[in-house]
């Protein structure tokens, strides 16, 4: 038989030989020699207390053997000459919406603005060195979207949207660690992603599946409120029926687009805000009530902080421990920053998003007249300011935490991981009052929630502004464009997930959804 428990492991016992067969004997009162194997289902740590414990959802095999493989398979199909469904964008979203296609029998044809995995690093050391931004290939775009080089967090929320399990499944099945099968807050790492990305790509191309990269699209032929053709930046035009429109929350360019065709948006609510960055032993010694550097079995300590100012949430966002800023602009005369963890989380500094909601029907009445661009908008004209006060798309306005807090301007700044530059730049002027007063305020709440945490060796960053899409592309019960028939709305750049496992669901989703039709 098989028995799931629960176990609660000291962390001074955790390195113990078999501590896991022995606990669970103990816990089910057998014999050790009884058990054949132990699985770990899922793995977290509480540390709440001085006394860490590691605590274990545990499958224990009793006189049985352990499987040998996942209840998952993914059974692939040749789909050379299927029916054909478009892809815009090869992010999660469309990654996945395309080895769908796959699995059910169709032909995936994606579009992606960028580059590969490989090619596309040349466009990021483009940016990291000389402070020139490819509008198609950096950060956000290119192949694997905004994800690739980030942290790789798979922790999601969105439980009814879909199988989690799942996607995670597939992940592991295209290279990525079992561990993420395991762990309470699984990531990949940004130094592991990008095989794993390239291992899907060369799974749709060996089954017939066509990936085109540096294809931006740039108009689509409508008939009678019918997708016709889709229309490429070289003039190309290829006939299309069914088309996801998966391009993430930054393509702008497609949100004009569609406002330009008369094509229904609709403004959304968002997040802007800062990044804060730590040394990640002050992090540690905060969550592990360390006074030196951690213990071996943890992991660099994370944190998710959250306060109510003024009406409007203030909350940690995108928190990478052991981790790195990076510059994500995706486009000249902009400043905008993001944070990476490689899969070892082994930076000496953690980081973390500190933004404040914005309501664009609200916060934001002097964008009004541009309708339902107004959240777009908005964030544009932060993003130029910072780039004017930094003089550089690399030179992002910086503060001491403590200087920020009090509206005074830094002299100089602590090390920082950050390595194109910091400009000393006055952002707590540069920030309007409804984003730059609330973090004030959520800062100083939040030191009082973390002692320690509100210090002048931490270091504010600006701008984090691309959180979430300000625009939202509206779709009804089937997934579809209630105006225009054979447009598939999908994952963040919709207004429909807000990380890479929901937006790798919804993709599946709006495959299902063109199935059915």
């Amino acid at each position: 038989m098989v028995k799931e428990i629960q176990l609660r492991i000291k962390i001074q016992d955790a390195n113990q030989k078999d501590i896991l067969v022995i606990k669970s004997a103990q816990f089910l009162n057998i014999n050790i020699n009884e058990i054949n194997a132990v699985k770990v289902l899922r793995k977290s740590i509480d540390a709440r207390k001085a006394q860490i414990i590691f605590n274990y959802k545990i499958a224990v095999y009793i006189q049985e053997p352990l499987p040998e493989s996942s209840k998952y398979s993914f059974e692939y199909k040749n789909v050379s000459s299927a029916k054909e469904i478009h892809i815009i964008g090869f992010g999660p979203a469309g990654m996945f919406a395309a080895l769908r296609c796959i699995e059910l029998g169709f032909k995936p044809i994606v579009l992606e603005r960028g580059k590969n995995v490989k090619d596309r690093r040349r466009d990021l050391r483009a940016i990291n060195q000389f402070h020139i931004v490819n509008e198609d290939s950096n950060y956000c775009f290119g192949e694997g979207g905004a994800g690739t080089y980030s942290d790789g967090k798979l922790y999601t929320r969105s439980l009814k949207r879909g199988d989690v399990r799942r996607v995670f499944e597939n992940l592991v099945f295209h290279g990525a660690t079992e561990q993420i099968l395991v762990d309470a807050h699984p990531h990949i790492g940004t130094n592991k992603l990008p095989k794993v990305v390239q291992n899907i790509r060369e799974t749709i191309l060996k089954y017939g599946g066509e990936i085109h990269f540096e294809s931006r699209v740039v108009d689509f032929t409508i008939k009678e409120n019918k997708i016709q053709a889709i229309q490429l930046q070289n003039k190309e035009e290829m006939p299309a029926k069914n088309v996801i429109l998966a391009t993430g929350h930054s393509a702008r360019d497609i949100y004009y687009l569609l406002q330009r065709k008369n094509i229904k948006i609709e403004a959304k609510s968002f997040a802007m805000g800062v990044r804060v960055e730590h040394p990640q032993q002050i992090i540690d010694s905060i969550q592990y009530h360390c006074k030196s550097e951690r213990h071996e079995l943890l992991p660099a300590a994370s944190y998710s902080l959250v306060q109510q100012v003024k009406n409007r949430g203030v909350y940690s966002f995108c928190m990478c421990p052991g981790g790195f800023i990076v510059p994500a602009a995706t486009a000249n005369g902009e400043v905008v920053v993001n944070g990476m963890s490689p899969s070892k989380r082994n930076s000496k500094f953690a980081n973390s998003g500190i933004v404040v909601e914005i309501n664009v029907e609200k916060d934001i009445e002097k964008y009004n007249h541009f309708g339902e661009l107004k959240g777009l908008e908005f964030q544009k004209d932060i993003e130029k300011m910072a780039f004017d006060a930094g003089g550089s798309t690399q030179a992002a306005p910086a503060q001491r935490l403590t200087d920020f807090v009090k509206g005074k301007l830094s002299n100089s700044l602590n090390p920082t991981s950050y390595q194109p530059g910091l400009k000393s730049a006055p952002l707590h002027d540069l920030l309007p009052n409804i984003i730059g007063t609330r973090l004030r305020t959520g800062f100083d709440a939040f030191g009082k929630k973390m002692r320690g945490f509100y210090t002048a060796e931490a270091n504010v960053i600006g701008v984090e502004s691309r959180t979430s899409s300000p625009v939202k592309i509206p779709r009804n019960n089937e997934l579809e464009h209630p105006q225009i028939e054979g447009l598939f709305p999908c994952g963040e750049g919709g207004g429909y997930a807000g990380g890479i496992i929901s937006a790798a669901m919804d993709g599946e989703r709006c495959v299902e959804a063109i199935v059915k039709k």
